[in-house]
């Protein structure tokens, strides 16, 4: 158990006060006991006589003043500290524990790991500051603070309520700063009233776990001398109306969070302050997903499919986790792709066990044509699919809070990157084809009334991971092939048939049988029912995004995940033959033709794998604007 300070009346006390108040070896002849001498005693004493280690007072006070010296003071010192420093040399008898006690006015203790506040600190009589930031102080009692305390700061500690305090505190207190502890719960607005601190004029109760907004403004309206307020970082300031609530319902705030209030912000959310009971507690986000580049386009590397298959299709999208909302309401999707995951994440819905079965294709298709309507086939019917299983799923029964035990028994070998934290629900964009620029598209809506666990989140942060899914789908009817032998016979039989007419080109009659037309070949028949593998996903990149800036004011957090590069030469050269062939087919058939720059070796630089993401905290404006969107 540590305490505040070390007593001076103790042995390692005094020899403390020793060296500091210069009563050291180096100065000792100053201090020496006055005694009568004989006429007799004209030769000085030994111990008068100035010792070689002793410096006189002069030139010690040079020591302590120039800045060249090792004994000169810190840059941030202060007036004080100067005088102390000087008068420890002058008259070091002085400073003793009365003249300690009576001399400082402000006291610093700060990360020196206390967790009691004792008696002896009211031996400070005259201490207007007192600040123990960064130590581990769960409770204090207020019958040990001076009365004479203006200013008292206890940031970064572990206290969770206000009530110590509230049992005797300073009555001329004007600062209190409690940010960063772990207040929580409704009642801790009881604590902040006139009542208590009739002389309050600046509050920090920043980043603690404060939830309602309502109650707290109650309180803080009674507190007539408030002119600055911190409450950022409590869940409370995530709601969105929660600065235009604060300005209109304490008009004699001067400054919220370290910011100004402005007259046009009164202005702007004049009226609100009424309709408080009837605004809904509750934080809303809208999470956008932009597009995706650098990715490996891995198809060039798997071999061309036979008739008996397989038959590989590859997608992608995006996941990232988001904070669970137990009242299971709230989630809404906007925007082209967007999905609602509800309950269980996309990510680990069954595998397809039905068959899908695709269209036949006319007998002109060419061998081109025909892989990319696969290919389309295959990804709608996983489209499909996606939306069919995210309904499902949203009305299965709530879950624990252990989503990566759940994924763990519903897909063993999932890659673990895309198990989502517990707590925590996975979301994902809908699947893509590939390109140089995928465009994701995605935006959702996340509103969340459970705001303790939200602050967590945020703190936390969340992870993105980009996915590539590669589907195998497999012929249920395998397509008739002819065997070379099979073809010899026919043709042998089709000789016997005509063998009359081929005696006689003329035939009967004189007139030469009509030429043969030649009946176009199918270039590749596909089968008419598919049957589908589980999917199998595969990483291509993975990364944290900070949500902290959220919780500290910012109502927008947008960034590029990078995950450096993926892409090969060989498979872009592969990638960049298939677009030129593809280009060539395309102008032949009338089509207009697009350019492909050519890759060269030499200036080859892959563009890195990066997704655009940003989160955006909804603020309201103006006051019309908070009651539109609670429609009060």
């Amino acid at each position: 158990m540590s305490h505040l300070y070390l007593k001076l009346n103790t042995p390692k006390g005094e020899d403390l006060m020793n060296r500091v108040s210069g009563l050291g070896n180096w100065n000792k002849s100053r201090f020496l006991p006055q005694t009568c001498r004989t006429w007799r005693e004209l030769v000085p004493r030994e111990e008068e006589r100035g010792s070689p280690r002793e410096e006189p007072v002069e030139a010690l006070l040079d020591l302590v003043r120039s800045p060249h010296s090792p004994w000169a003071l810190l840059e941030a010192s202060s007036a004080e500290d100067r005088f102390l420093r000087e008068l420890a040399i002058q008259n070091p008898l002085m400073l003793r524990d009365a003249f300690f006690y009576s001399y400082f006015r402000s006291l610093r203790v700060v990360d020196k790991e206390v967790s009691v506040v004792d008696r002896d600190l009211l031996k400070f009589l005259k201490l207007e500051e007192l600040v123990l930031s960064a130590n581990q102080i769960k409770e204090i009692d207020a019958v040990n603070l001076p009365p004479t305390l203006k200013v008292l700061e206890l940031y970064g500690n572990q206290i969770a309520s206000m009530e110590c305090l509230c049992a005797h505190p300073p009555p001329g207190l004007q600062h209190l700063g409690l940010g960063h502890n772990k207040l929580l719960g409704p009642l801790e607005s009881l604590y902040i009233t006139t009542h208590h601190w009739p002389n309050l004029i600046s509050l920090d109760l920043g980043f603690n776990n404060l939830t309602n907004l309502q109650s707290m403004i109650a309180s803080l309206r009674t507190l007539r001398h408030l002119r600055l307020l911190v409450l950022q970082g409590n869940p409370l300031a995530l709601v969105p109306y929660y600065r235009g609530f604060t300005i209109d319902s304490l008009a004699w705030l001067c400054v919220l969070d370290d910011i100004t209030v402005s007259p046009n912000e009164k202005h702007q959310f004049q009226g609100l302050s009424p309709h408080g009971d009837l605004l809904a507690r509750e934080a809303q986000f809208v999470v956008t997903i932009g597009n995706v580049r650098g990715v490996l386009d891995t198809s060039v590397l798997d071999p061309e499919p036979g008739p008996e298959g397989p038959f590989i299709t590859y997608s992608y999208y995006v996941t990232y986790d988001f904070v669970e909302d137990e009242e299971g309401e709230g989630d809404k999707e906007e925007g082209e792709g967007a999905e609602y995951a509800g309950v269980l994440a996309e990510i680990v819905k069954p595998s397809p066990s039905t068959e899908v079965p695709g269209e036949e294709l006319p007998d002109e298709v060419t061998e081109e044509e025909a892989e990319e309507s696969l290919e389309s086939e295959a990804m709608a019917s996983r489209e499909s699919e996606s939306s069919l299983v995210s309904a499902r799923s949203a009305v299965l029964p709530p879950r624990s809070t252990d989503s990566a035990e759940e994924l763990a028994k519903l897909r063993p070998r999932i890659d673990p990157r895309l198990c989502p934290s517990p707590g925590t629900v996975l979301f994902s964009t809908a699947c893509k084809p590939w390109a140089d620029v995928i465009p994701c598209s995605y935006e959702m809506q996340h509103t969340l009334k459970d705001l303790v666990p939200l602050k967590a989140f945020l703190l936390a942060g969340t992870t993105v991971t980009i996915v590539e899914e590669k589907i195998l789908s497999w012929p249920v009817v395998l397509p008739p092939v002819d065997s070379p032998m099979s073809a010899k016979k026919g043709k042998r039989e089709k000789d016997k048939k005509g063998g009359k007419v081929g005696q006689d080109k003329k035939g009967k009659g004189g007139r030469e049988p009509a030429k043969e037309q030649k009946v176009p070949k199918k270039r590749k028949e596909l089968p008419k029912e598919l049957r589908q593998d589980p999917p199998i996903l595969r990483v291509l990149g993975s990364g944290l995004v900070i949500l902290e800036p959220l919780l500290a004011g910012e109502s927008l957090v947008s960034t590029v995940c990078d995950f450096g590069v993926v892409r090969t030469l060989e498979s872009d050269k592969l990638t960049f033959a298939r677009d030129s062939k593809k280009i060539k087919k395309s102008a032949q058939r009338g089509g207009k033709p697009k350019s492909v720059l050519p890759i060269f070796e030499s200036d080859y630089s892959p563009e890195p794998l990066t997704v655009e993401v940003q989160i955006q905290l909804s603020q309201c404006r103006t006051a019309e604007e908070a009651l539109r969107l609670f429609a009060v």
